[in-house]
């Protein structure tokens, strides 16, 4: 049995869950969320919490169970907190600033980045910190790699965009090698 799958998942009172087999729609004070569930996945959905159980002990049942439970788990939580991660610029000359829904990045390049904001993303700059937040867990966490991924830390000097935190070894280079 899946030690996740097993869990059930506490509602709190202002959402609203919807099951229409196989797709299960979650409604919050933040938004509104759909996502399928595999065929072999059944859902009851109580008045405090919902239960996710499977139909056997096949092997893709098996796999599927603590996935759809965590799917479901982070609907909720995004329904009603939502998501939020940080990025932080590092280097000489590297910025950032937001015009309406378009990001502006200058990262070392001949030309500056424009990255439009998803639908359902708000992106926040404040310094050298970007702030991605949303409700899908998933898209959040897409797009802050997709922005990370325009300039990725350096290995030799540290500059880039890295996440908030985020840990960078740094090599020694060809002088240190003597």
């Amino acid at each position: 049995m899946s030690r996740i799958g097993k869990q059930p998942i506490s509602l709190p009172k202002d959402v609203k869950v919807q099951f229409n087999d196989p797709v299960i729609s979650v409604q919050g004070p933040k938004g509104t969320l759909s996502q399928e569930i595999p065929s072999e996945i059944s859902v009851d959905i109580g008045s405090e919490e919902i239960v996710v159980k499977r139909a056997s002990d096949e092997r893709r049942a098996r796999s599927m169970h603590g996935l759809a439970r965590t799917l479901i788990a982070n609907m909720v939580e995004g329904v009603t907190t939502g998501f939020k991660k940080e990025l932080e610029i590092q280097g000489v000359g590297y910025r950032a600033e937001k015009k309406g829904k378009t990001l502006n990045l200058s990262l070392g390049y001949s030309n500056p980045i424009e990255y439009d904001e998803p639908e359902g993303i708000k992106l926040n700059v404040d310094k050298q910190i970007i702030s991605v937040e949303g409700v899908d867990k998933c898209l959040v966490g897409q797009t802050a790699a997709k922005i990370r991924s325009f300039r990725k830390p350096d290995v030799y000097k540290g500059k880039g965009v890295r996440y908030v935190g985020e840990v960078v070894r740094k090599k020694v280079g060809k002088a240190g090698a003597k």
